[in-house]
Order: C-alpha cells, then sequence, then structure tokens
C-alpha cells in the first residue's frame, strides 16, 4: 500500500491495470505536458524484465536517452524509483529538445570555444554540428575509458550543462556562472577516483569468473550473476560506496545445491574482511572456488530453457531449475510461469504458482 501511494503521489495519471500490480497506464507529466505511457512488470516485479511502451512522441523525445533507460531499469529498486527518474530524464530531453531552437549568441560559441582550447581538444571523444552535446573522454588511475556527455543550453555558462555519466550513483555538479568546462572535467575526475574501489571488485569478478548476467555490464551495473556450477549460480549486488562489505546475496539453482551454500553464508559472515577483495571474500565464506575462465567454456554453465530452448529470452537467462537431483533442467521464469498456468493440474497461491515439472513431471 505505500508503494502505491507513493507511486500515486509522484505519478497520479498513472494507475494500475490489475490487482497483482503489474501492469500500468496513464500518463506521465513533465513541463506541464502529459505523455502516454504503458507499464508491464513480470510476475517477480523485476524492473530489468520489465515492458515500456509509450506514444511515438514520447518515444522521439527520448531517443538519444534510451541507453540511460535501460541503465536506470536495471538499478531502480522499485517501479517508484523508476518513474522519479523518467520524469527527471523527461525534463533535460524536453529541455535539450526546446533549447535546439533557441537561437545562441556570439557569446555563447566563443566562450565554449574558448574552455575547450583551456581543456584541450585531446580530451574531445565527440562534437555534434550546433555545438550543443559534447562528449569528454578520460582515464582513471587504471587505465579504463569513460565518457562524459555534456547537453549544454544557450545560457551556458550562466547555467551548467546536464552531465549524462556511466555512473552507479547520482553525478553531481558544483557549478558556478564563472566556472568552465575544466571545473566540470577535474570533478569527473574526481568522481571516478572514488569509484575505483568498486570497478576494481567489479572487473576481477568479470575477469576471473564466468558471469552469466549481465552478458555486457555497464559501468553503471551493481549486479552481477555469478556461475558457480552447472545450472548453479549467484546473484550479488554490490554498494559502489562500500564494494568491500558484504554485498546482497541471493542464490539460484536446485534447493539441493544452494541451501548448502547458503548455510555456510551464514555461518562464515563473520569472517568476511573488508581488507582483502570482494572476490577472494566470496570464496573463502563460501568455501568455493568459482569455475575459472581460463579452464572451463561458459557453455558449460549456459544450458538452454527446456520449454523455448534458447538460451538468452528478452535480455534474461534461465533462473529456475528443477529441485529433482536427477532433472536439474532450468527454465526462463516467463516460459516455466507461463507453462504451469496452462496446466489444468497447477495451483496459484498469491503470485506463487505450483505445478509439475515440464521435463520429469516431479
Amino acid at each position: 500500500m505505500a508503494a502505491s501511494a507513493a507511486l500515486l503521489r509522484h505519478c497520479p495519471l498513472l494507475l494500475p491495470q490489475d490487482r497483482e500490480g503489474t501492469a500500468y497506464e496513464g500518463f506521465v507529466t513533465a513541463q506541464g505536458r502529459d505523455f502516454h505511457i504503458r507499464i508491464r512488470l513480470p510476475m517477480d516485479f523485476q524492473l530489468k524484465n520489465a515492458r515500456i511502451e509509450c506514444s511515438w512522441h514520447l518515444k522521439k523525445i527520448l531517443h538519444g536517452y534510451q541507453h540511460i533507460l535501460k541503465q536506470r531499469l536495471h538499478s531502480c529498486p522499485d517501479l517508484v524509483s523508476f518513474m522519479v527518474e523518467l520524469k527527471t530524464l523527461l525534463e533535460i530531453a524536453l529541455k535539450n529538445t526546446q533549447d535546439l531552437h533557441i537561437p545562441r549568441p556570439p557569446e555563447y560559441y566563443s566562450c565554449l570555444v574558448r574552455d575547450l582550447e583551456i581543456l584541450g581538444w585531446n580530451k574531445v571523444a565527440y562534437v555534434d554540428t550546433s555545438l550543443a552535446t559534447i562528449k569528454l573522454k578520460a582515464e582513471d588511475s587504471c587505465g579504463r575509458q569513460h565518457l562524459i556527455t555534456l547537453k549544454l543550453n544557450a545560457k551556458y555558462p550562466t547555467e551548467p550543462p546536464d552531465c549524462l555519466v556511466d555512473f552507479p550513483v547520482q553525478f553531481a555538479v558544483s557549478w558556478m556562472p564563472q566556472n568552465s568546462l575544466i571545473d566540470i572535467y577535474n570533478q569527473f575526475l574526481a568522481a571516478l577516483e572514488s569509484l575505483k574501489e568498486f570497478w576494481d571488485a567489479m572487473d576481477e569478478i568479470d575477469g576471473k569468473t564466468w558471469v552469466l548476467e549481465p552478458e555486457n555490464p555497464a559501468r553503471a551495473a551493481t549486479r552481477r550473476r555469478i556461475a558457480i556450477g552447472t545450472n548453479v549460480s549467484v546473484n550479488i549486488e554490490v554498494d559502489p560506496r562500500h564494494p568491500n562489505m558484504l554485498p546482497e546475496c541471493y542464490f539460484l539453482g536446485a534447493d539441493h545445491a544452494v541451501n548448502p551454500l547458503r548455510m555456510k553464508l551464514n555461518n562464515n559472515m563473520h569472517l568476511w574482511d573488508p581488507e582483502i577483495s570482494l572476490l577472494q571474500n566470496l570464496k573463502d565464506l563460501l568455501e568455493i572456488d568459482f569455475p575459472s575462465r581460463a579452464a572451463i567454456e561458459k557453455s558449460d554453465f549456459a544450458k538452454d530453457c527446456g520449454i523455448c530452448y534458447a538460451y538468452r529470452l528478452n535480455g534474461t537467462t534461465p533462473d529456475h531449475v528443477c529441485d529433482d537431483p536427477r532433472c536439474g533442467q532450468p527454465f526462463h521464469q516467463t516460459c516455466l510461469y507461463e507453462w504451469l498456468q496452462g496446466l489444468p493440474s497447477s495451483r496459484q497461491s498469491f503470485n506463487v504458482i505450483f505445478g509439475e515439472c515440464p521435463y520429469c513431471n516431479k
């Protein structure tokens, strides 16, 4: 009820279409204008698997922001948070769309070119023909490449540009009218260094384990699904501000395989040592060695869904496994749910459905 009230407060024109709260339709408002939108959530309410449909007008306005929307879908904990972010992004997009039609004074161009000259053209990755969008590149102390996209309005430098970055945390710019692009760039560099330990931890996981999801993680991604064995994996959610602390862990697989891992995690939690790497801590607590990228192929873990016979479906991989040790067949959650819904022998209690395995009938 609290979530529904919060959603009603932020988006009073977006209404639920079913009792389960998996379908919403209505309007999102920005700068006094209403835009039609429809949102479909999966039964587990995971936003990363949500489906968003919008009017052609809204789609056109958000065209250049699709990658940011995808990141927000993966990082926002609930629909309310995502809608707040969507409205903020829509405000920025509308403002930039309007700015394209505002004639810019000569002082705008002279000031911008001067700032770029001082900053150095070697730091510029892209400039559009109207000099309204600029991408700057930077390298952190570990040699990782990063981009910051600046969208300048006609009042620059009186007003700061909108800054878009691939960060797991919000990047807020401190700005005064006398500031320039150099000040933003220096703040960008400082933010990169503040996230160094987080990216170090994630890079070690990406380089030394088999990450099943996300397939090509963005720098903003705080989640990793790491293979432990055949049809057994762990989802970890890392706090980017405290990357050396124990992350949220959720095991995926048959009960007989994941229950011992849950027990080891609970029993060894006190052994977590923030002075050693996140990956080494996970190994010590779970008392395992994660399958090595050098010794084992990803295909050993990437088993196709037993219903649709595909591994990746709408960006997701099979994450539900038959509990019978003799079967262990994996399925996509959506495939399994639709299959069980079609069986007369299945029964449902709230948002949990019970039925027989399509493979072994257990």
